[in-house]
């Protein structure tokens, strides 16, 4: 499912316009960003939840010519599904 099929999913499925629909799905994703981007987790009970995790400088390689290259520490989101979701899906 892309953007617009999620969108066009959640009008129908809230009884709202397509236009209505595509600035809620953009208002969750800026304020979940912004959330993570300030270090915080966002919890949405029995879906799931987003975090920022470190990961830490490692070595590596380069695939192409084989020689070992160091790569940076950066933060990573990870999403964790919730009990319901995972319970759904099963």
């Amino acid at each position: 499912m892309n953007k617009a099929e999620l969108i066009d999913a959640m009008a129908a499925e809230a009884n709202l316009t397509k236009a209505d629909a595509k600035k809620a799905l953009d208002a969750f994703v800026s304020t979940t960003t912004k959330a993570l981007q300030a270090g915080d987790r966002v919890a949405l009970v029995g879906f799931g939840s987003f975090s920022i995790t470190n990961r830490a400088a490692r070595k590596g390689r380069n695939p192409q010519t084989g020689m070992e290259i160091n790569i940076a520490a950066k933060k990573i989101v990870k999403f964790k599904a919730g009990a319901e979701l995972s319970g759904t899906v099963k």
